[in-house]
């Protein structure tokens, strides 16, 4: 087996095992579908009353719930940072980077489990959309990519989380910076209200800011049909997860020192 088909099969092995504690305790993931699900029946019914706030004639509930997707596969990435420092301080990270497999592996492989994380909250997305009649494009070939997107934007935040945890190392750290990079994140994106109503400091902040690629993207197949800015939103989706996987997997030696 040469070093290639080893770093995958590793990958995908560590990424199986996460999805086996997922199985055996999804408490988590539930209770992260509570804000979501918060600001589709709250604040989305309550703004859908108000007309001409979201572009090209949609409802606005319409308009944030690709956002409010985005959001929530955010909440659950950054913070997959926590379960890397606890698992350094029980032990179990020093037993895994002992083994055989490539470091790159570890990494890709707990980051495509942040994937799957990010799935179930899609699902649960969609189901609360289907149940209080959101209307979305359901065609079989854009919720697929919708998912792929899902699992990019997971495991490029949940290596970006990876290497904060390096530097920060304790959990109660790990907490406090994930609010203050997942708040402004969110607020200076489209995912709650179009760019053309942000002031002009704040549009230059959402032109750079990744989430307002992968809400771009959502959009576009769950809403619009649109998908001319959709190979861009995807390249830049695409790199960002790149540089990112490749900076936690230099970075992880840095949690067991």
């Amino acid at each position: 087996m040469n070093s290639v088909q080893r770093t995958v099969t590793s990958a995908l092995t560590i990424a199986e095992m996460e999805a086996r504690k997922i199985r055996h305790d999804s408490t988590e993931l539930w209770m992260r579908t509570i804000q979501p699900a918060l600001w589709l029946l709250i604040f989305g019914e309550v703004f859908n009353t108000l007309r001409g706030l979201a572009p090209g004639g949609y409802s606005y509930i319409q308009y944030i719930a690709p956002g409010v997707l985005a959001q929530s596969v955010l909440f659950v990435a950054i913070f997959y940072g926590i379960t890397i420092v606890w698992e350094r301080d029980v032990g179990l990270l020093t037993k895994l980077l002992s083994t055989p497999s490539p470091r790159i592996s570890v990494i890709v492989g707990k980051a495509l489990a942040a994937g799957v994380r990010g799935i179930f909250q899609g699902v649960m997305i969609f189901a609360l959309a289907l149940i209080i009649g959101v209307n979305l494009r359901f065609d079989p070939l854009d919720v697929a990519g919708v998912f792929v997107v899902v699992v990019l934007f997971a495991m490029c935040f949940a290596s970006l989380s990876v290497c904060l945890a390096s530097f920060l190392k304790t959990r109660d750290r790990m907490m406090g910076i994930g609010q203050a990079i997942t708040i402004p994140l969110f607020f200076g994106s489209n995912a709650i209200y179009p760019v053309s109503l942000m002031p002009v400091w704040l549009q230059y902040v959402s032109r750079y800011n990744p989430l307002s690629y992968v809400v771009d993207a959502m959009r576009s197949m769950l809403l619009t049909g649109d998908y001319s800015g959709l190979p861009l939103d995807i390249l830049a989706l695409l790199l960002a997860t790149t540089f990112f996987l490749a900076c936690a997997s230099v970075m992880m030696k840095r949690l067991l020192e």
